[in-house]
């Protein structure tokens, strides 16, 4: 439990994986004011966001040693695991973790208090909303973890955030957002389908998307996906396939370690687990018409 002063510009701050999330939103931190050190495996994703004008790292030990606040934003909580174990010794007492990852929710809290047992304060806030959101700090912050942790760091989570939701335990934030892309990754897969029958029947798919959002079939994709990523086929909305996948993934199991029957999502497991298999993995998480259009032949 903190009873530490909040963690305001220009409190150092470190950012661990600059992907597609991760570079607009290291920006964010260092437009408002934060000392921002960012480091990423990925020479690609490094060079990205140092031509973005952002500070980067030699190494994760160099960018975390002289932080208040460390935030991961890495593939999964394994990725996390193996990365905040190897930087144990390097984070200074007082440190705040932030995991933004989307992580399982279990695995957190067991992470978690292994670090807040030896005086390291940790949080999990995952983030909704996208790239675009990401770029213009405007994202969904789901917080878990103690409450006085949380008001230490709100003004980080602030210039990221719009909309800072307190979830609960340590664990919590994890939870939601996966449940949260669970919500989102089936109503994908209805609109698309949706979509193929009416195409097949003869229905213009632009008009179709117009009547969704003006009934009660709306839903995100119908709203900022079906015209713009779908229909269209561009298929660029700026999350990957994969993750989508795992994010799916861990809802339907934390619904199994939870003892609730999970009849949909366990087909909608499978689809999405099919999908990441049998498209590339640089695959866009729109793709999953693609996919599902391939299930014809």
């Amino acid at each position: 439990m903190s009873t530490k002063l909040s963690v305001t510009p220009p409190a150092p701050v470190s950012v661990i994986g600059l992907g597609n999330m991760g570079v607009p939103m290291a920006l964010c931190l260092a437009k408002a004011g934060f000392q921002v050190t960012g480091f990423d495996v990925s020479d690609a994703s490094r060079r990205k966001f140092s031509a973005a004008g952002g500070r980067v790292a030699i190494s994760a030990a160099d960018a975390v040693k002289s932080a208040d606040v460390v935030i991961t934003l890495l593939p999964d909580g394994k990725t996390v695991r193996a990365a905040l174990e190897s930087l144990r010794k390097d984070i200074k007492p007082g440190c705040v973790l932030i995991d933004m990852s989307s992580s399982e929710p279990l695995g957190t809290r067991t992470l978690g208090e292994s670090f807040t047992t030896a005086g390291i304060e940790f949080i999990d806030a995952p983030v909704s909303g996208g790239v675009k959101r990401a770029a213009e700090g405007t994202l969904a912050i789901m917080a878990g973890g103690d409450r006085l942790t949380i008001d230490r760091v709100e003004p980080v989570l602030s210039a990221m955030g719009r909309s800072i939701f307190r979830t609960g335990l340590l664990g919590s934030g994890h939870a939601m957002k996966a449940l949260n892309n669970y919500v989102s990754a089936a109503g994908l897969i209805a609109a698309v389908e949706a979509i193929q029958i009416g195409q097949k029947f003869g229905l213009d798919p632009n008009l179709m998307a117009d009547i969704f959002n003006a009934s009660t079939g709306r839903n995100n994709t119908t709203e900022v996906k079906l015209k713009q990523f779908i229909i269209s086929k561009n298929f660029n909305a700026g999350f990957p396939l994969h993750l989508m996948a795992k994010d799916v993934r861990t809802a339907n199991q934390l619904g199994h370690e939870m003892g609730v029957q999970v009849p949909f999502a366990d087909v909608c497991t499978k689809l999405w687990d099919g999908a990441s298999k049998a498209l590339d993995e640089t695959a866009d998480h729109t793709e999953i018409a693609r996919y599902i259009e391939m299930l014809k032949a």
